[in-house]
């Protein structure tokens, strides 16, 4: 039963106001992470979604050239962000070498290990008696970049967004839109979301407010812009009618970042940033790293270390021609030693013929030493 309370009520509804204060004097920690082929603009899209060169660019002319056993790397950038008193620390996992190699098996292992190594790490932390200093990098947004071909995903990007899908939260992102006509451009949306729902990919889903109709409203234009078209430009440009915008400049006219008319960046930063950074990060807490701490919690005795994955991807390859030139030589070996084999037993059947011989060569004279011993006896009877 719910007592009444004072006409000026008791202060419950400054709570928001407190929690306000605290979050603003701690401030935020955001991490996300950004995978997709080279050459397609992601340091460039992370230092236009924040607006500082977080990455300097990368030189991709000798890209094509590299060395046949490197795989996917893991690069961490970290920066420290501050708009209006409040700050947040920003984490940015880049993932250089993924996608770019004739054999790209596996090469989504070194990502996927990663995440999941976060939430080992944190659950670890979690168990210390000192929690006061805990390492969190576990992922809360990432961004799949995909190439504009104008056709539909690779295997390669369902693989790797099957796996993602159900340990962050993935927001995929079509890269350098600018490049397609939209025409094209609504068509290839239309077949990667088709590709998704018919092979369960999971992605981010921004949650409806049913009691808010206008942030229903823009969850839902969210949601049906994915995935996004994206330009991404640190640079400044002049367009026809005279404004500067960040762009990027052709022949025909100016590609802008922030016109909805050309791109969805205005959406992505909104969910990323603006809107849907809170939820990204309760998301992760409660629905990836849960499951996470859950599963290990159900294989696991409390104190165990993680098992160690028994195939290494780095080592694959070589592991299976190792074996299989190790096959081989058993083979021939097996081979050999049969043929020996056969010709020791061919020798002894030779040498058991021989002395099978030689035995009877021995009867035969015994016999005939005997008939001449006997022959000898009865000559000298008769003198």
């Amino acid at each position: 039963m719910s007592a009444p309370l004072p006409a000026g009520g008791i202060g419950i509804a400054n709570l928001p106001n407190q929690k306000h204060k605290i979050v603003a004097k701690k401030g935020a920690h955001f991490t996300v992470m950004v995978v997709g082929e080279s050459g397609l603009g992601k340091t460039t899209l992370i230092n236009t979604l924040f607006s500082t060169e977080l990455s300097p660019a990368k030189n991709y002319s000798r890209r094509h050239v590299k060395q046949l056993d490197k795989l996917t790397e893991v690069e961490i950038i970290k920066a420290e962000l501050e708009e209006k008193a409040f700050k947040v620390k920003l984490t940015v996992i880049d993932t250089p070498g993924f996608g770019d190699y004739v054999n790209n098996r596996d090469s989504w292992a070194p990502i996927i290990d990663f995440v999941d190594d976060q939430h080992e790490l944190y659950m670890r932390q979690e168990q210390q008696p000192q929690r006061e200093s805990k390492i969190d990098l576990r992922v809360h947004a990432c961004l799949f970049f995909i190439r504009p071909t104008g056709h539909t995903l690779k295997p390669l990007d369902i693989e790797i967004m099957k796996r993602l899908g159900t340990r962050v939260n993935l927001i995929p992102v079509i890269a350098k839109a600018d490049t397609l006509t939209q025409n094209d451009l609504a068509l290839f949306k239309a077949r990667i979301r088709d590709v998704i729902q018919v092979q369960g990919i999971r992605i981010y889903q921004p949650p409806i407010e049913p009691d808010d109709e206008a942030a229903a409203e823009h969850a839902r234009s969210l949601t049906e812009a994915m995935p996004f078209s994206i330009i991404g430009s640190t640079e400044d440009v002049k367009t026809a009618d005279g404004r500067t915008v960040k762009g990027r400049e052709y022949l025909w006219g100016v590609a802008e970042v922030e016109n909805e008319a050309h791109c969805d960046f205005r959406k992505l930063r909104a969910l990323l940033i603006r809107t849907h950074m809170l939820d990204l990060i309760s998301m992760t807490e409660e629905l990836h790293y849960e499951n996470y701490r859950q599963q290990q919690m159900e294989t696991r005795k409390p104190g165990d270390s993680k098992p160690k994955r028994i195939d290494n991807p780095k080592f694959k390859e070589e592991e299976e021609a190792l074996r299989k030139r190790f096959t081989e030589q058993v083979k021939a070996e097996e081979s050999r030693f049969r043929q020996w084999e056969q010709h020791l037993i061919a020798e002894r059947d030779r040498l058991n013929k021989d002395l099978e011989t030689a035995h009877g060569a021995i009867k035969s004279l015994e016999a005939e030493l005997d008939s001449l011993q006997a022959g000898y006896g009865r000559g000298s009877q008769r003198r």
